[in-house]
């Protein structure tokens, strides 16, 4: 095939690296900030809670651990599309320079789907699980388009940086969110309304928050991608799975980020659990309710938030793979704590210690798969860090969830498994040679010309 059918002409003021503006750089942000309301409200607290206990609780007649098991299987499920469409969704984006559409695309998607969740009701199970499928699929593939911006609209030196002030942000959004929907809650149970009616109102919520502060990403972030040129007779999927062959038979050059890939997926399978199943444990075997459940998520995405920006600074002072060490095992013993609490003080505690693991792992881990990424391929490097999040939504959750059930309930016993990532995920990450990564990304460019 000729040269010319592979790469996009060079053209500098068209496709520059790093040279966005303020507001521009805020619009990237503000979407962080505009999807965290649906992972703290449909994922994490009011509708995994609402769920088990309630759309497919013990008065359906079910038997203890299948609502758990149930809604496991609904965010594997979800997941597992995603790892499948993620790199051929980032590829052809990257292909045609339309991540923005996709984006676009991807957040109507979740939103409407979020809002339809309002609808699912008791006994409910199938429809609910069909939703949040949706949802899920639909904000994981927006997860991925954003991250792809990063490369594009900041240098290297400050991805980590840039990364931690998203997922600041981001955190705050979901504690508006939840600071909305508390309001709401207190407000119908002081009316004696049951949850029936108050959890789908905070659907509705949620996804108008989203509608509403995603706004400006779609205003003010730009494409800076150039559409390559090639053969017409082949199609995106082709297309797609070629460069995809391409980057996996590339796997010597880039071994620090497959490497890193892998530490990924063992320990964020242990933070997806937690992100899934964390006020399950709370509601089940702590004794909270909906209202002490959305405070303490409130609180614990403060500490998210603080760890987050306080790791992006310090990564880029200190690497990000020292950086990554520190918040492994910072969740090492935040877990431990929530294994051995016996009242609810002690859920607090490690609740805090969670959420300044949690904002720092995110963080860290996005920035340094950007730094190992080619920046003419970010869409698709970028997919393959999705596809390694969602294998790890996979696994984590659908092991405690079948942990749970084979053992009647036990949300103990579940709970080990999770811990067991975060330590092995630590023994994996000192293989990474973060120096060697980087070196890799940056000579990419000059070896595919070289070859062609």
């Amino acid at each position: 095939m000729n040269s010319n059918q592979n790469k996009a002409p060079v053209d500098e003021d068209s496709r520059l690296i790093g040279n966005a503006g303020n507001k521009e750089l805020l619009a990237w942000a503000l979407y962080d900030f505009a999807n965290s309301g649906y992972t703290t409200v449909v994922q994490t607290t009011i509708f995994s809670a609402y769920f088990v206990a309630v759309v497919a609780g013990a008065a359906q007649g079910v038997t203890p651990g299948l609502p758990t098991l149930l809604w496991s299987l609904a965010i594997g499920i979800a997941n597992f599309i995603v790892m499948i469409s993620g790199p051929l969704i980032g590829a052809i984006a990257d292909h045609r320079a339309c991540k923005k559409l996709f984006l676009l695309v991807s957040s109507i998607g979740c939103i409407g789907s979020t809002a339809l969740l309002a609808l699912v009701g008791p006994g409910d199970v199938w429809l609910g699980m069909a939703l949040v499928i949706v949802s899920a699929i639909m904000f994981a593939s927006g997860e991925n388009l954003i991250a792809a911006f990063l490369p594009e609209i900041v240098p290297e030196k400050s991805m980590g940086k840039m990364s931690g002030y998203g997922w600041s942000l981001g955190y705050f959004g979901g504690l508006l969110t939840l600071g909305v929907c508390l309001a709401y809650i207190t407000w119908a149970k002081h009316h004696g309304f049951s949850a029936t009616h108050y959890v789908p109102v905070t659907l509705l919520i949620t996804a108008a928050i989203f509608a509403l502060a995603a706004a400006p990403t779609f205003l003010w972030l730009r494409e800076r991608a150039i559409p390559v040129v090639w053969d017409n007779s082949l199609t995106n999927l082709q297309v797609s799975y070629a460069r995809l062959t391409h980057t996996f038979k590339e796997a010597a050059r880039f071994r620090d980020l497959l490497w890193f890939l892998i530490t990924l997926g063992v320990y964020q399978s242990g933070v997806s659990t937690v992100v899934v199943l964390s006020a399950i444990y709370a509601q089940e075997v702590m004794g909270f309710d909906t209202q002490s459940l959305i405070v303490l998520i409130m609180v614990v995405n403060v500490t998210a938030a603080v760890g987050a920006f306080i790791c992006g600074h310090l990564q880029d002072r200190i690497g990000s793979v020292p950086t990554l060490s520190i918040t492994l095992l910072i969740w090492i013993v935040a877990v431990v704590l929530a294994l051995l609490a016996s009242k609810p003080s002690d859920m607090w505690i490690a609740g805090n210690i969670i959420g300044l693991a949690m904002g720092a792992s995110q963080s860290v881990g996005r920035a340094l798969v950007s730094k190992f990424s080619p920046a003419e391929r970010a869409g698709e490097f970028l997919g393959l860090w999705g596809l390694v999040n969602r294998l790890s939504a996979i696994v984590g959750p659908l092991s405690y969830g079948l942990i749970n059930y084979w053992s009647h309930g036990d949300h103990r016993m579940s709970l080990l498994s999770t811990l067991s990532f975060f330590i092995i995920g630590l023994v994996l990450l000192s293989k990474v040679n973060e120096s060697r990564g980087k070196a890799a990304a940056l000579g990419s460019v000059v070896i595919m010309n070289d070859a062609d």
